[in-house]
């Protein structure tokens, strides 16, 4: 599903730089990435959603080189690929909780407004937000923002999801709730997830975990035990 091959990125001006040989993950995978606050982990999301591209090497998903797309076609390929779950949450906030969930199904364009309603009402109710469809960003809590976050991630049934600490910011059962939909996301239609966390029911349902130091990602459990990619 996603592989890279000798990537190198640093933010100019940064002594900081993330230096990765080899580094894949495979349809249907959860795979949790730890490591502290400024190691690289919403870096190596962004870099793998094609947000920002490496200095030198690629990013694969499937048979897409993504880091040699130019910025429209990675943004295309992103909104129709792609649910990002991102810390900032980056909602609209000129848009409703509902519009701000029902808008990557604007994007994709191949969902009727029937289905498209159907759809968004799901996933609001799976989060926990179904009575809070008309209210702005602005109007709710942090909690609740990343609720709508996730439920916004997961609407198009994307192949490939990227979450960046999916459950900061939410009680122990909306948390437990995330996690459930997200087994039942991976399991009806083999969804692949990346997550970047501290939270230890998220690693605890992680088939992989590394762990990013200095730049460098550890297999920390797996089939293989641990060592350096």
């Amino acid at each position: 599903m996603i592989s890279i091959h000798s990537l190198y990125f640093r933010y100019p001006g940064s002594s900081f730089s993330l230096c990765m040989p080899e580094f894949s993950v495979a349809q249907g995978e959860k795979l949790a990435v730890i490591g502290p606050s400024g190691s690289g982990k919403t870096t190596l999301l962004n870099l793998i959603a094609g947000i920002i591209v490496p200095e030198s090497g690629k990013v694969q998903a499937g048979e897409v080189d993504v880091s040699q797309l130019g910025d429209a076609m990675r943004r295309d390929f992103r909104i129709v690929n792609i649910g990002f779950v991102f810390q900032d949450f980056n909602l609209i906030p000129v848009l409703t909780v509902f519009e701000n969930v029902e808008y990557p199904l604007l994007m994709v364009q191949n969902w009727p407004a029937g289905k498209r309603r159907e759809r968004v009402q799901e996933l609001l109710e799976a989060v926990g937000m179904a009575d809070q469809g008309n209210k702005y960003p602005g109007q709710i809590s942090g909690g609740q923002k990343q609720r709508v976050a996730v439920a916004r991630a997961l609407v198009t049934k994307a192949r490939l999801v990227l979450a960046d600490e999916p459950t900061a910011n939410l009680d122990r059962e909306t948390a437990t709730r995330i996690i459930d939909l997200m087994k039942k996301m991976r399991d009806e239609f083999d969804t692949t997830f990346i997550f970047s966390t501290h939270d230890p029911k998220v690693v605890k349902n992680a088939e992989i975990i590394y762990t990013l130091e200095d730049g460098k990602l550890i297999k920390s459990q797996g089939d293989n035990g641990g060592h350096h990619v």
